[in-house]
């Protein structure tokens, strides 16, 4: 950078520019002056040189440049665009090719974290879980962070990993990249912007950071108001949605006036018209509908219907209660949860329930209010096709653009998080059948009711849920490598180590054996894990190490199924487990098979060719939604019966051929 030269210090006084010390202003080699005007420069100033021309919607070209501005010690890189701001950019470097239009202010005021450090309390309102977010934050550390609070020391040392990185960037300088475009924006205070992020008409953003970058723009909208915040890449903030005191992870979507308040929201999470409050919005959590409330809960791979709430308040000590819906459940339009209550994975809430349910070992259940109880349908969700549906479309949903993630996410519905549960189920039944007799009418359960018929049905369904399980875990080992004889294959079904017998539990989104956890938060306290980094890369290796785990504790179950070890399971038994395997594959399609026709009887008909008879309303139903035959999924669900058919006669053939 050089001094300005007095010919062009001229060219700017003619062109209406001033300034506090042009001594202390530097610019590019190729700096032409032509393309400043009318602006007043302050404190110390570089620019580069104005070459690049922008279009706009519309057709209309501009060129690179700064018209009708004041600068305040600012860097402003090659081929920025600077028009009309209101009052003044001070303290900021300026990437290259920036657009920034008709805005009031974008300013640093003394030394910002930009959003780092900043504490959230995450589910409890009145405090005792607040998270400091940070620009790395992934959902499983803010997982344990969140839930772990008894390990004092652990929780301790990770806040201050966070707080030393918040100071390691903090800053009297702001950041705006490079291919930013800021158009028609109200104030922007302490914030820190990546590049190609699209800012326009955002009314409000203060201290925050804007993870935007090539791969994964972030794009904010008009009316927008963000405060103490962290946005990753590729999120869209749209149409006047607030956000006030909240992480916001990759590839999230807020639209339509929602209002977020001191919450997480972790990747992929959706929110428009209704209202977040101190919650833990684990991946996929999603809410597209007025009146719908999320308050002071832990959800993650959350459907919320239109006008489902919670409510943390009980009108003593004030709002103090907190929820958790495990992975995978739905609530439906009007349903009402008094917190604290705990709902299973996978489970389907309809109705208001208000005695406090914990669910947790009665995963893929319906809970349906009956005369102000509240009613559970064990296993339920097994075989619907809603399940089927939501495990196949979160995958084909990530938005996730980044080549490096945050956030490690488990798509699989069985697992042996999901399995123990229902392993855990059918031990929960059986000792109420036990304990009450086979013929009671209805079962006591945590302050549930189950009916019997419910009971015995979800016995049946369970254990058909975790024969599947086991048995697609052992079909995935003899697939691994062939083998020629029985002692191959029993060496082939040896477990890779005892990592991931024992319990498991879901991270918001990894699934990881508890023993590594727990082993995590050891060596954080004894500081063998001692930076935020060495913490993710363990994250990162569960999730890589995570089918290895899942055989070892397959593994463990099936000889206990067996009553022998791996070493000693003989041909007959293995046959066995796969033929049971294929029957517990086909008899859940064929439960998902005859849900699905449900949406194409005569009910679902009803509205259909209002003008006419029954041949026309069956012709405008098939015009609009097809016929059953033909549906995209029916035919994959019996595609996928013949496909698991012919694997396990192959698996058969082949454990017969080489034994």
């Amino acid at each position: 950078m050089n001094p300005l030269t007095n010919s062009q210090i001229q060219q700017l006084l003619v062109q209406g520019c001033t300034a506090a010390d042009w001594s202390i202003i530097s610019v590019s080699e190729d700096f032409d002056p032509q393309y400043v005007v009318d602006t007043h420069f302050s404190g110390r100033v570089t620019m580069g040189a104005f070459r690049k021309e922008f279009s706009l919607p519309g057709g209309v070209v501009i060129h690179s440049g700064i018209a009708h501005a004041r600068i305040h010690n600012c860097e402003i890189a090659d081929d920025v665009h600077l028009w009309n701001i209101h009052n003044y950019i001070a303290n900021y470097r300026i990437g290259r090719g920036t657009c920034i239009e008709n805005v009031n202010a974008i300013l640093v005021d003394g030394v910002s974290s930009f959003g780092n450090g900043v504490r959230v309390p995450v589910m409890n309102e009145g405090g005792g879980r607040e998270i400091p977010i940070f620009d790395h934050l992934s959902a499983h550390l803010a997982y344990i962070l969140t839930l772990y609070r008894h390990r004092t020391h652990m929780v301790e040392t990770v806040n201050r990993m966070i707080d030393d990185y918040a100071q390691s960037v903090s800053s009297d300088m702001g950041e705006i990249g490079e291919d930013v475009r800021i158009l028609n924006c109200g104030s922007i205070r302490n914030v820190r912007i990546g590049d190609c992020a699209q800012i326009g008409g955002t009314s409000r953003l203060k201290n925050g950071t804007i993870h935007s970058n090539a791969e994964a723009p972030v794009k904010l909208g008009s009316g927008v108001k963000c405060v103490d915040f962290i946005i990753e890449s590729g999120v869209q903030i749209l149409d006047s949605t607030i956000v006030d005191k909240c992480f916001v992870g990759q590839g999230c979507v807020f639209d339509k006036h929602y209002s977020a308040g001191e919450s997480l929201f972790f990747s992929n999470c959706q929110g428009m018209h209704g209202e977040a409050c101190a919650i833990f919005a684990g991946p996929y959590t999603v809410t597209h509908h007025k009146s719908t409330l999320l308050i002071a809960g832990m959800f993650s791979f959350l459907n919320a219907g239109s006008g489902s709430n919670q409510s943390n308040h009980m009108y003593k000590l004030g709002p103090i209660h907190q929820g958790v819906a495990e992975r995978g459940a739905k609530t439906t339009s009007d349903s009402y949860l008094l917190w604290p209550s705990r709902i299973g994975a996978f489970s389907l809430v309809m109705g208001r329930h208000t005695h406090h349910t914990d669910t947790s070992d009665l995963p893929f259940s319906y809970l349906i209010e009956n005369n102000s109880e509240t009613y559970v349908v064990p296993g339920a969700n097994l075989r619907t096709v809603g399940t089927i549906r939501d495990a196949q479309k979160w995958p084909k949903r990530d938005n996730r653009k980044d080549s490096h993630l945050l956030d490690y996410i488990n798509f699989n519905l069985l697992s042996p998080y999901t399995v123990q549960k229902m392993i855990h189920g059918v031990q929960v039944l059986s000792e109420l059948k036990q304990i009450s007799g086979e013929n009671t009418d209805e079962y006591g359960f945590r302050n549930c009711k189950i009916r019997n018929s419910s009971l015995n049905h979800g016995l049946r369904l369970y254990q058909i849920g975790i024969t599947k399980f086991l048995g697609n875990s052992l079909i995935s080992r003899l697939q691994q490598q062939p083998f020629h004889n029985l002692d191959e294959l029993h060496a082939l079904l040896q477990p890779d180590s005892a990592i991931g017998v024992g319990e498991w539990i879901d991270l918001a989104g990894l699934i990881a054996p508890k023993t590594l956890v727990a082993q995590l938060m050891d060596d954080i306290e004894s500081g063998a894990l001692s930076s935020l980094e060495a913490i993710a890369e363990r994250f990162e290796q569960w999730h890589k190490n995570y089918y290895a785990y899942e055989w070892n504790w397959a593994a463990h179950q099936l000889e206990q199924r067996w009553g022998c070890s791996m070493q000693q399971v003989s041909l007959q038994q293995l046959e066995q487990t796969v033929t049971e395997w294929q029957s517990a594959v086909v008899t859940l399609d064929r439960m998902v098979y005859e849900d699905a026709k449900k949406e194409f009887n005569l009910n679902s008909q009803t509205g259909f060719g209002v003008d006419g008879g029954a041949d026309q309303r069956q012709a405008d139903f098939e015009s609009v939604r097809g016929s059953f035959n033909s549906n995209p999924f029916v035919m994959e669900v019996l595609a996928h019966i013949q496909r698991k058919t012919d694997l396990g006669k192959h698996v058969l053939d082949l454990l017969r051929l080489n034994s």
